[in-house]
């Protein structure tokens, strides 16, 4: 079955980088393209960053120029690498993926469980 599977949260001071992992099976993954969203208490999941089967790659306003978005088709594996933190982005990270859909809207089919990212000032 589909099972994407985040690591790499945990907490940092501000200013601070992580590097989030999304590992992902039980399909053909250089046919699907993927996205990471968050969702901070009392908000609603927003989107960050996508890229494409074909690795294209956009991103949200808030996050363009701090955040990279990445793949490695060889090892079924997408990356979000995050640098400059800031309190704001205190959340938790969810990697999602879809077959047909790609952006930043909450379209995709498939997601994973998410894993904490606190910055502290």
């Amino acid at each position: 079955q589909v099972q994407l599977v985040e690591s790499g949260g945990g907490s940092v001071q501000s200013g601070g980088s992580l590097r989030l992992s999304c590992a992902a099976s039980g399909f053909t993954f250089h046919r699907y393209g993927f996205a990471w969203f968050r969702r901070a208490p009392g908000k609603e999941r927003e989107g960050l960053s996508c890229i494409s089967n074909s690795g294209g790659t956009n991103y949200a306003d808030y996050v363009k120029g701090r955040f990279t978005i990445s793949r490695d088709n060889a090892k079924n594996m997408v990356y979000l690498q995050m640098n400059s933190l800031k309190p704001d982005d205190t959340a938790v990270y969810y990697c999602a993926a879809d077959p047909i859909y790609w952006g930043l809207g909450r379209s995709y089919g498939y997601w994973g469980q998410g894993t904490q990212v606190t910055v502290s000032s």
